[in-house]
């Protein structure tokens, strides 16, 4: 049977790609597995495992719930516990694809989309057997895999411009910097597709157990409860076959780059503003953040702004796509917690605002909306001790508890290495934060 090694087992994989690979199993063709991977936690494996790895999928739509069992995981391995057990996986023949949802963080790339070299995890990584960080793990299987030269499909689904240009660099780096000579095999026998991904998946809690469960009859440990709503487009560049994805809703296209822009410039770019500015303004869920009237305006004029640098051959798609995402956005029944959004700003900023505005100052446009946006994550920041960011320590030290203002902005700038790459000035940033702590 061919297989799927997936790295990230959380929920968005759980309620997308899984759900995808589901529908197109239940075609009666070609049966394809997957093996989960956790980076780090044994609980989700110790939750499942007792019912052989599935579980209910919950599609909340405006009807109302329904549930879909979810049974293509076979097994779901921890990489802290046991990394050549995954790399093993990775190498064997069965494995076809090679697909990670690891976040923007589990890249480990620099500002120019370089894999951070001198990060400790990846200089233990490059001299042990025993890797720890998700391009590690990867490039080792690769290497073992390249010994019986079979191809493979590696497949990027995290929010990154060209996500799998940048995750192919990242292991060419990797294995350069290892002394490998892999460069042939990863020409010739690895691929590399860019995807975008789309579907509001919230984090389970005891209120996705009960309402599954009023479903099903059975309370289950780690259920997941998602939109109706889900999209994702794909290079059609697979070096060994792949599920019938197409002929369940994912979209095949020579080029992905338009679709993933709009999403990561007026979804991601939104979700954002709309968490901090909620939790700013005492809200906990989206619903409720885009049912403000000034959040609602901050939105909309955060769009007008993304809409003005994306390709036009997509622009007359957007007005009908923002229209979706407000319909989305305020299902009260998500429940999708403007915290959990919040998480890794630091990583999520320079996706999806800096770019904008930066093509946005390249054509002489101001970005006022824009850098509001960047000015409720600083608020925020300086309201609330960080924990969900990779540089949470160094955020904390620069703002929490401190006021705005310019000497202290251009050292954010400088200590999270966005000089260069940031398109605001530190002064616009002070009066951005100040509206939002002031207001």
């Amino acid at each position: 049977m061919p297989r799927i090694v997936h790295l990230g087992f959380g929920n968005f994989h759980r309620a997308h790609q899984a759900w995808y690979t589901q529908l197109s199993n239940d075609l009666g063709g070609t049966q394809w597995a997957i093996t989960g991977v956790s980076m780090s936690r044994p609980d989700l494996r110790d939750a499942l495992s007792p019912d052989g790895f599935s579980y209910s999928l919950g599609l909340r739509g405006v009807d109302g719930l329904r549930v879909q069992a979810i049974t293509v995981h076979d097994r779901l391995l921890v990489a802290r516990e046991d990394p050549q057990s995954v790399i093993r996986e990775i190498a064997e023949p069965e494995t076809k694809i090679l697909s990670l949802t690891v976040t923007e963080k589990g890249y480990g790339l620099n500002a120019d989309g370089r894999l951070k070299l001198d990060d400790p995890v990846i200089q233990t990584d490059l001299n042990s057997d025993s890797p720890k960080s998700s391009v590690g793990i990867l490039a080792h299987g690769l290497k073992l895999r390249s010994k019986i030269n079979e191809p493979i499909t590696v497949m990027s689904c995290d929010n990154l411009s060209g996500n799998g240009q940048l995750l192919r660099q990242a292991v060419m780096d990797f294995a350069q910097a290892a002394g490998w000579n892999m460069s042939e095999y990863l020409e010739s026998r690895v691929t590399f597709p860019d995807t975008m991904v789309d579907r509001i998946t919230p984090a389970t809690t005891d209120m996705t157990r009960e309402e599954i469960a009023d479903v099903t009859g059975r309370r289950e440990p780690v259920p997941v409860i998602t939109e109706t709503f889900s999209e994702w487009v794909i290079e059609d560049h697979f070096a060994a076959g792949r599920p019938d994805w197409d002929a369940v809703g994912a979209v095949f296209s020579k080029e992905v780059a338009p679709f993933e822009a709009r999403k990561l410039r007026l979804l991601n770019a939104s979700h954002s503003l709309l968490a901090y500015g909620g939790v700013l303004r005492g809200h906990d869920f989206v619903h409720e953040a885009i049912s403000d009237p000034v959040l609602r305006d901050h939105v909309e004029s955060l769009w007008a702004e993304a809409i003005e640098t994306l390709p036009v051959s997509i622009q007359e798609s957007c007005k009908a796509y923002c229209d979706a995402l407000v319909a989305r956005f305020e299902v009260p029944a998500i429940r999708h917690e403007l915290r959990q959004i919040a998480a890794d700003g630091t990583l999520k900023l320079p996706v999806r605002i800096f770019g904008t505005a930066t093509d946005r100052k390249s054509a002489g446009s101001e970005s006022s909306a824009l850098s509001l946006a960047v000015g409720s994550w600083l608020a925020f920041c300086h309201k609330n001790a960080i924990t969900a960011d990779p540089r949470a320590n160094e955020i904390n030290a620069l703002l929490f508890k401190r006021e705005p203002e310019q000497g202290l902005y251009r050292k954010v700038l400088r200590d999270m290495n966005w000089v260069g790459t940031c398109p605001f000035e530190a002064q616009e940033l002070v009066e951005s934060a100040q509206s939002w702590l002031h207001a």
